[in-house]
């Protein structure tokens, strides 16, 4: 928000912050013994000239001299048009106001205080037993007690160290409290609290991927959790706009779905980052400081103050459309435009303000058909087996809560590739049940998930797989579970309808198709099923049909 704004009497920006899961942007680099600790304890010293300073809190106020023109090479040969000195210190560190005969050095006098918040400083730390940490884990692969934690547990830390230590591109601080206001939420967060009274789980409760051998993945119900935490602030109308922060490999696939279930006008991006934080070249803090400039400048929002674009990635200084892109590689400039039709909302680089450069023509948001608040409460679900017979069932999927996390639907991803184990020729008809996993998988969801389909990541761009596969996938459809078809990457062209018992996927990516599908079954249900699922009548095929035809209809708009 500029001064301007500011004199107009435009409102403060208020935004919400959510943590998410295996965040990069929220982790940090081991904390390390320094050797300053090492030589004060007689501990062996890392190799290397520095220690890696680490943000910390002094514990009371402390004065000292810096020494003057150390801050750049170059200080000294402007000399001419600095003040003087504090005053010097002399060849035995005494200090002098005025300067004293003899060689001394031109210092400035600081006076550092806790209340002015973090400071870089050498890592003191040590074991229980007296040895220098040399990694996260006490010992190498040791359990969840025997290791400390990398990740925030929600990005309040975060944002006060960008703003701390960041510095701006023409030298100033980084502005993030002088612009906007902030609450920090915990989604799903990428670090807990493991005691205390209200002492959480890894992996119920925070969901980490380093230690490696400690990762963690959250569920279909944390993801309902979430979405209902996200509707529950946003839908209190005292946020200018939210901030996600996930991991890179899976962020759009979240904001994509965000971007469908919650009913908001506001702006709601994610940031991701390629490196943790406080690591060289760390990404991520751009990442966000970039967001809170797109959501301040107001450049999201249409003549009625309602986001137009939808949800957005914003990373590596550009705005994409959560529907439109993926990562593609973990290196700077690793998203890429998916679908090939657009998918850069804005520019964020230069000094200028944020610039549309693409308006999204799907529906999102407060314009989603699939939005929190119009869902129906129950839906028809499918259970059974394919041996004894598939029946339909009510499901609760929306209480007052929102998503009912134990209803949330089970999609499962296929892949098509050329040379399957058995061909099919002109003699050779294709037999559905020589696909064994789709099979046990539409048994399986019949057993559990009376809410569930299958995405078909086939040939780019059409969507087509083998025959068996489309044989086995055809069973699924008949038995009340939808069937997308996706072409296989990121191809700009779309997958076509060629059978209308399964739903073209458009331009979507597979991981894209199945977050759609979710959403879709939670509006529609099931398909009405087949009394014999491997040979549907042709009255049950029509209604098959029909019904996906109300998937299609989404699938071509959102």
């Amino acid at each position: 928000m500029t001064g301007d704004m500011r004199a107009a009497g435009v409102p403060r920006p208020r935004i919400a912050v959510f943590a998410g899961p295996t965040a990069t942007i929220l982790n940090t680099p081991d904390l390390v013994t320094s050797n300053k600790a090492r030589a004060r304890h007689g501990l062996p010293l890392r190799p290397g000239r520095f220690d890696a300073l680490r943000p910390q809190r002094l514990a009371a106020p402390a004065t000292l001299y810096v020494e003057a023109f150390s801050a750049h090479p170059l200080e000294q040969d402007a000399a001419g048009l600095y003040a003087p000195p504090d005053g010097w210190l002399d060849a035995d560190g005494t200090f002098h106001a005025e300067r004293p005969p003899g060689d001394a050095k031109p210092v400035h006098v600081v006076e550092l205080d806790p209340a002015d918040g973090l400071y870089p400083l050498p890592y003191m730390a040590r074991q229980a037993d007296g040895s220098a940490w040399e990694e996260t884990s006490a010992a190498p692969y040791a359990d969840p007690a025997g290791a400390r934690q990398t990740f925030h547990p929600d990005a309040r830390r975060l944002y006060e160290e960008i703003e701390r230590f960041g510095l701006a591109d023409h030298g100033g601080p980084v502005e993030l409290g002088s612009v906007a206001d902030f609450e920090f939420f915990r989604a799903a967060p990428s670090g807990g609290y493991t005691s205390g009274p209200a002492s959480e789980r890894l992996g119920r409760d925070f969901f980490v991927y380093y230690p490696y051998h400690l990762q963690t993945e959250p569920s279909l119900a944390h993801l309902a959790l979430a979405t209902n935490h996200v509707q529950e602030v946003l839908g209190s109308g005292e946020f200018t706009g939210a901030q996600w922060l996930e991991g890179s490999p899976t962020v759009d696939e979240t904001l994509y779905w965000l971007g469908l279930l919650v009913d908001t006008k506001v702006p709601l991006v994610g940031h991701a980052a390629q490196r943790r934080h406080q690591s060289l070249s760390a990404d991520g803090d751009r990442n966000v400081v970039d967001g809170v400039k797109f959501i301040a400048s107001g450049v999201a929002l249409d003549e009625r103050g309602e986001d137009r674009v939808g949800a957005c990635v914003v990373v590596d200084e550009l705005v994409y459309s959560a529907r439109d892109v993926t990562k593609v590689d973990a290196r700077p400039g690793g998203y890429e435009v998916t679908g090939g039709h657009g998918g850069v909302v804005a520019d964020l680089g230069g000094y200028g303000p944020p610039q549309l450069t693409y308006l999204p023509t799907r529906r999102h948001t407060h314009r989603s058909e699939v939005r929190l608040t119009v869902l129906p409460g129950t839906v028809t679900g499918v259970m059974g087996s394919l041996g004894g017979g598939v029946t339909r069932a009510e499901v609760r999927t929306k209480d007052a809560d929102g998503l009912v996390p134990t209803a949330m639907p089970h999609v499962s991803i296929t892949k098509y590739s050329r040379y399957a184990a058995a061909g099919t020729g002109a003699d050779d008809p294709p037999v559905a049940e020589e696909e064994v996993e789709i099979l046990a998988r539409i048994d399986a969801n019949l057993a559990r998930f009376p809410l569930a389909g299958f995405v078909c990541e086939g040939m780019s761009p059409f969507g087509m797989a083998d025959p068996m596969k489309n044989a086995a996938l055809g069973v699924a459809v008949f038995a009340g579970m939808p069937v997308v078809r996706t072409g296989r990457g990121t191809t700009g062209g779309m997958a076509y309808r060629t059978d209308p018992a399964f739903v073209s996927g458009n331009n979507l990516t597979a991981t894209k198709a199945r977050m759609l599908l979710m959403a879709a079954l939670l509006r529609f249900g099931a398909l009405p099923p087949a009394a014999d699922p491997f040979d549907p009548t042709p009255d049950e095929r029509a209604a098959t049909e029909k019904a996906v035809a109300q998937y299609q209809s989404l699938f071509d708009t959102h």
